[in-house]
């Protein structure tokens, strides 16, 4: 009888291993459970599910470079393309402007972009797709002036191709800022490339 208890031993010990269960005589401590992944909001906020309005993305500050959030935009039906692009531009810049949530600070996430910052359209000979700023683009941080160039460019408030032309509320010339993979990578070191614009 004691001969079969010793061989059933290594038996046993094949089928605990085969089930995942391994023996062991090293205590075992991982510490606490790891944080959330830096730049990575476990899920939308509740209040960005529920909005009713136009899904647009905006660029956060998250470690050293710029990474794209949903939120969403209110716009009325009916309004005219070129009310609505100005109203698109708002609805984004008071979203860059807001505090982010908790979870987007837990993750990481930051802003630059003043509040109180408007917008409107194109005045008398400005080209038609011209945005024009309560403050002037230069007097903005790289940060802010980063964030405002690569959520506007690519958001209805622009033609689409990659680049937003913005003015400020004197009669400085206007510009066209691109946003670049090194602006989204390096907003803080590397100014949106930009060209003088004339009229329209």
């Amino acid at each position: 009888m004691t001969g079969r208890r010793l061989l059933a031993l290594p038996v046993l010990a094949v089928l605990l291993g085969g089930c995942g269960i391994r023996p062991t005589e090293v205590p075992t401590n991982f510490g606490r459970a790891p944080s959330r992944v830096p730049c990575s909001p476990a899920r939308p906020d509740l209040a960005t599910q529920t909005s009713r309005g136009v899904p647009v993305q905006v660029f956060l500050l998250c470690g050293s470079s710029l990474v794209t959030v949903d939120r969403t935009v209110r716009v009325p039906e009916g309004t005219a393309d070129a009310q609505r692009r100005v109203i698109v531009a708002q609805g984004l810049l008071d979203q860059l402007a807001a505090t982010p949530s908790a979870g987007e600070k837990e993750a990481g996430y930051s802003t630059h972009v003043p509040r109180g910052v408007t917008v409107t359209g194109p005045r008398h000979k400005d080209p038609k797709d011209t945005l024009r700023l309560s403050a002037s683009p230069a007097g903005l941080t790289p940060y802010a002036l980063a964030q405002l160039v690569c959520t506007l460019s690519d958001s209805a408030a622009a033609e689409g191709d990659g680049a937003v032309v913005l003015g400020g509320p004197d009669g400085a010339p206007l510009r066209r800022y691109e946003c670049t993979d090194e602006v989204r990578s390096r907003p803080g070191g590397t100014e949106p490339p930009s060209t003088e614009v004339t009229g329209g």
